[in-house]
């Protein structure tokens, strides 16, 4: 149970071809959903805008990768990510998400700009027990702190582990 809402345990998916956009101010609060979006997430545009875009967040992603998304994209600079995200009736699915910063003419950060597409199955294969591990060390500690310590030193002692020399490396190197 998530939020309050149970888990169903079944995945959703979207054609190879289409595209979930979404835009977010600077706090994560969604700007704009394309109709992908809506279709996949089972919100409507009423429900989503001006919410924050964690609403989506499913408990099976673990916190650290998003600590590493919103640091990133803080900083200026863009991301590509595994994520699992919720449907609104409890359903799941699988992207692929490119995010960016929005800059204004003055080179401020004004808010962020997500594209996400369909993974691919032998990635999806090799980033789920990676997360699943993540998430039990970010659980299974009764300092929330630690939880977060522990999960980001395996995410980088894998990444070191495969060869790789940053977490964009990793995540191409699964085959996007």
């Amino acid at each position: 149970m998530a939020g309050g809402l149970t888990l169903t345990g079944v995945e959703q998916t979207f054609d190879a071809d289409e595209i979930i956009v979404s835009k977010t101010d600077t706090s994560g609060r969604i700007t704009y959903a394309n109709d992908v979006f809506l279709r996949i997430s089972g919100y409507g545009e009423d429900e989503l805008l001006d919410q924050p875009h964690s609403m989506i967040r499913h408990p099976d992603m673990p916190r650290a990768v998003f600590k590493l998304l919103w640091d990133r994209i803080a900083s200026g600079q863009e991301i590509f990510a595994f994520v699992v995200n919720r449907c609104e009736n409890g359903d799941h699915y699988w992207v692929l998400a490119h995010v960016t910063p929005d800059f204004d003419e003055a080179g401020r950060i004004v808010g962020y700009h997500s594209s996400r597409r369909l993974p691919k199955r032998p990635a999806l294969a090799a980033v789920t027990p990676l997360y699943a591990q993540m998430l039990t060390l970010e659980t299974g500690q009764a300092d929330p702190v630690a939880g977060m310590a522990a999960s980001t030193a395996l995410l980088e002692r894998t990444i070191r582990e495969s060869g790789c020399e940053s977490y964009d490396r990793f995540i191409f190197s699964l085959g996007l």
